[in-house]
């Protein structure tokens, strides 16, 4: 009867599942007792455990940081897994300048610079970022300080209002470092700090009888005094207390903490889940552990719906991990409790609204499986595009929906090799047929294949891409069904009108379908390797989910051309130029960050980077 973690693993060896336990035997035996699956997901989970692995521990704690050592490790399949995303957004700012920028980031990391935060929403943190830009009139170009301090007169505004005209070298260099300092203060929510100093300076001035300072100080207090009254985030390490909901619903599952310092709510955090195995207890005891962790920081209190078995453990954990000692309370009553309850509250309505969307969804999905007489529901769906500029630098993409959501880590990218110029026909064909030959070859990020394709373009790019897989992967073995009647033919025609073949297509094959626009550049409709229309503008539902898909697609090819293109661009310009290799030009673009920057540069700069007779090559060439 000691404590420890079990691992369930299935046949190939793969860890689908961990838990801990305060009696090893007693829990393992427990999912094996008649009438002990309370769901489908934990009957599933037991009829794929071939083999379990234990691990022994000395005591429950030792039990609860293995557990989630492990979990973190494998990610097992059907334990709660907390999506990581791009985590909780940091402002960091290198104060060693003599003019610091600020950047958002994913993490902190030990490179000098000074960063606040973890913020909760990067949204609500660019919007707090644009406020105190315009109130503190500080720079929202891109232009380098000091390098490019009078190459340029003031852009629009400074001309409005928004900006002091830094490139102009007026007001002076401590004066911006002292905004930028003031910035740093309003993000890190000692806004009333920033006030004060701002006020201190407006008496000093006055005192000095320096009245026009005085009066633009004083005009700036009132700006931050009004910033006071918005929305602005708070850094999540500012808060003392988070009150902790879960909800279990039908469908799905919700967890929701929301923040506060002192009495003042500073931020909320959700996620939808799917109903989890654990019982409510150990469900919110495992999102608690993830979500803290991965977060790198914890208030002194945590306000949660019900006492957990393992709170004492919990709660050492934490302790040990952020160097301060962490309360976990379950309070019946009073301010606390209705903390607790408007928690509550909140993930009901995350999961009502979540499970209502994925039922919207589900309804979208099962109209094209049904109208497209698709074998199985389209849980994936890959879409196709071609971009270039006339024939140049032309590129293909791959955009990928799972479960009518966009899966952005399994989008690729083409660059189109064997045809030359405008022929969008044959580019198509070379995507589709690099991506299937990948596939073919084993390649897991080309798997598995989609259960419907999208192209964009009519009835003859569906036409080819229902000839061109059916020809490939009947080459891999797979059966020789039909889709619809057996005797069901598909007339291929190329673009030029050319050669026409008949051939049967396998119901395991993806069925290809091209996106047909209207006047205004929308898909009004599906076609088939038959020519035959599929309307969807009369299903809104599907009319929207057609159109997103389109327009990330197009999105995401327009992208990659006009990156190409603008390598391509650079390219011509400086590789050209007798005198100025790749080194060169990797020290040029390092100093000067682009093209304009060294043009406009003076020969007597650029000659600190390249010889002088280089350098007046290149002032020669780019004033053409």
């Amino acid at each position: 009867m000691k404590p420890g973690v079990y691992i369930m693993l299935d046949k190939s060896g793969e860890v689908i599942y961990v838990g801990k336990a305060k009696a090893l035997r007693n829990r393992v035996s427990s999912y094996f007792h008649e009438g002990s699956h309370v769901n489908g997901k934990t009957a599933h989970l037991v009829s794929r455990v071939d083999r379990f692995d234990f691990i022994v521990c000395q005591s429950e704690f030792d039990a609860l940081v293995t557990e989630n050592t492990l979990i973190k490790q494998h990610r097992p399949r059907y334990n709660i897994l907390l999506k990581d995303d791009k985590g909780y957004p940091y402002v960091a700012a290198d104060m060693r300048l003599d003019y610091p920028r600020w950047e958002v980031v994913g993490k902190p990391s030990e490179d000098g610079r000074s960063y606040i935060g973890p913020y909760y929403s990067r949204t609500t943190l660019f919007q707090a970022l644009s406020a105190i830009r315009q109130t503190l009139k500080l720079p929202a170009c891109s232009r380098v300080f000091p390098r490019e301090i009078g190459r340029t007169r003031p852009c629009i505004n400074k001309q409005i209002g928004l900006c002091e005209g830094w490139c102009s070298g007026a007001p002076t260099q401590a004066e911006y470092r002292a905004r930028i300092e003031h910035a740093m203060l309003i993000l890190d929510g000692r806004i009333s700090d920033a006030a004060k100093s701002v006020e201190d300076q407006m008496f000093e001035a006055a005192d000095a009888e320096l009245f026009e300072l005085a009066a633009q100080l004083r005009d700036r207090l009132k700006a931050l005094t009004m910033l006071t009254k918005s929305e602005l985030p708070t850094p999540g390490s500012s808060a003392d207390t988070d009150a902790i909901g879960f909800y279990r619903g039908e469908a799905k599952s919700a967890f929701v903490v929301m923040c506060y310092s002192g009495s003042k709510k500073i931020g909320k955090y959700y996620v939808i889940i799917d109903n989890p195995l654990e019982d409510d207890s150990e469900a919110l005891s495992e999102l608690l552990r993830q979500y803290y962790m991965r977060r790198g920081a914890c208030p002194n209190t945590l306000l949660l719906p019900y006492q957990l078995a393992d709170a004492d453990e919990l709660s050492r954990l934490f302790s040990e991990e952020f160097g301060h000692t962490t309360h976990l309370l379950a309070p019946r009553k009073g301010d606390k409790h209705k903390l607790v309850k408007l928690a509550y509250d909140n993930a009901f309505e995350e999961a009502v609204r979540a499970a209502t969307r994925q039922e919207r969804e589900s309804k979208t999905l099962l109209w094209l499986e049904e109208r497209l007489n698709l074998a199985k529901l389209p849980a994936r769906i890959e879409s196709f595009d071609i971009s270039h500029t006339a024939g140049d630098e032309v590129v293909g993409c791959m955009v990928v929906f799972k479960d009518a959501r966009p899966l952005k880590r399994a989008y690729k990218r083409f660059k189109i090799k064997t045809v030359e110029g405008n022929n969008d026909y044959h580019s198509m064909k070379e995507v589709l047929t690099r991506r299937i030959q990948r596939f073919s070859d084993g390649d897991e990020k080309f798997s598995p294949l989609p259960d419907l394709i999208l192209l964009d373009g009519g009835g003859t790019l569906a036409a080819m891409g229902t000839e061109l897989l059916r020809a490939m992967l009947s080459a891999q073995n797979h059966p020789a069904e039909t889709i619809g009647d057996a005797e069901a033919l598909i007339e291929i025609e190329d673009e030029f009108g050319g050669i026409r073949n008949s051939v049967q297509v396998s119901s395991d094959i993806p069925r290809v379908f091209g996106m047909v626009k209207d006047d205004r550049h929308r898909t009004r409709a599906l076609v088939d390797w038959r020519n035959n229309e599929i309307a969807i503008s009369a299903r809104p539902d599907v009319f929207s989910f057609i159109g997103k898909i389109q327009e990330e697609t197009h999105r995401f090819a327009v992208e990659y051309h006009r990156l190409l293109r603008d390598k391509s661009v650079t390219h011509s310009v400086l590789d050209d130029i007798p005198g100025v290799g790749s080194t060169r030009k990797d020290r040029l673009f390092k100093h000067f960050k682009s093209v304009g920057a060294i043009k406009d540069a003076p020969v007597e700069e650029l000659s600190k980077i390249v010889p002088r007779n280089v350098a007046e090559k290149i002032k020669e060439e780019l004033n053409k």
